[in-house]
């Protein structure tokens, strides 16, 4: 009774790394509030699975194991959380933001008439004083996001109803094991108990999936390029670069918006979120829709012309000069010393 839940979500037979990264933040926001995480997991043929979730923390792992959970069905889904969740009555429900995450936790905050924080980017504990009704809420989860159009930063909380449910993206947080021999409880859901004929109204005929062509987010070296990198042949030589030393390369929306390369490798709030271990960030200015993304990368170099660019107050290191030359001169640089 009011412990965390997870809902983990299962890719190519195996727990997706955002559950993973909302695992761990789980584990710690529970030590926090000295309570347990509990996941959720649904599926088919998914006997062990807990082995993949409890070295994460969780001391209690909900399995829904029956062939119409193969493939994720809305209703189905929905109906299988909201009776769980209405059973045990979580304080925190957490669920990535993937196309999986952003249809089932809308329809299971207005089920439970909960709410719900989308694409959040921290998660913290704290309290709050409403001087209006003269009450004090201690132990709420602070909900912080990008809003409207990345140009501020908002904390949301819901004092007054459970679970405070929110939505985060793959790599906003950090994936840690927390003990690799952890022990959790394994919970059978009987799903027969749970689902009824309007729960079966859709049915999969047949299922196609595009291998991704493009996937930036585990490379551990990034050359990003924004709009002053100037065109889409100048991007030519951040990819030059990238395949010199095996990285891979991204962008900022207005360099995506102005046609210089796929939507794919878009890096911000309205992209992926990567944490390599280098971030160089070429002709980007740095505004918060884009650091968003990135400004957790171990060590990020800016290239730039202005001195005054948001992007070098987060930058470990900042060369001031056009990137068609600075760029150039790196990969001339690296050649000349890894011989």
């Amino acid at each position: 009774m009011n412990n965390i839940f997870v809902f983990c979500e299962i890719d190519e037979g195996k727990v997706a790394d955002v559950s993973q990264e909302l695992l761990t933040k789980g584990r710690s926001l529970a030590n926090e509030l000295k309570c347990d995480l509990e996941a959720v997991v649904l599926g088919h043929e998914i006997k062990g699975i807990e082995k993949e979730i409890a070295p994460f923390g969780a001391d209690v792992v909900h399995i829904a194991d029956d062939k119409k959970l193969e493939f994720f069905l809305t209703l189905p889904f929905t109906s299988i959380i909201v009776d769980l969740f209405e059973k045990e009555k979580p304080q925190i429900a957490l669920f990535g933001a993937s196309s999986i995450g952003r249809d089932l936790a809308p329809r299971v905050s207005s089920a439970l008439m909960s709410g719900l924080t989308a694409d959040c980017t921290s998660l913290i504990i704290g309290d709050h004083e409403d001087k209006k009704a003269k009450k004090k809420y201690e132990n709420l989860l602070y909900q912080i996001r990008p809003a409207f159009g990345g140009n501020i930063i908002a904390t949301i909380i819901n004092p007054d109803h459970r679970p405070q449910m929110a939505t985060v993206r793959e790599g906003v947080m950090k994936k840690e094991v927390y003990k690799d021999d952890y022990k959790c409880k394994v919970k059978n859901i009987e799903v027969g108990s749970i689902l009824t004929d309007a729960d079966a109204v859709v049915e999969i005929v047949e299922r196609h999936i595009e291998a991704r062509k493009i996937d930036i987010k585990k490379s551990q070296i990034i050359i990003s390029g924004g709009y002053g990198v100037g065109s889409k042949e100048n991007f030519n030589k951040l990819f030059d670069l990238a395949e010199l030393i095996g990285g891979e390369v991204g962008a900022s929306r207005a360099a995506v918006d102005s046609g210089f390369v796929d939507h794919a490798r878009q890096v911000g709030q309205t992209g992926v979120t990567v944490r390599p271990k280098l971030y160089i960030a070429c002709g980007i200015s740095g505004q918060v829709q884009h650091t968003a993304g990135m400004e957790e990368s171990a060590m990020i170099i800016a290239v730039n012309t202005d001195l005054s660019a948001p992007i070098n107050k987060i930058a470990d290191y900042v060369i001031t000069g056009e990137v068609g030359e600075v760029i150039p001169r790196m990969i001339e640089a690296y050649k000349k010393n890894s011989k």
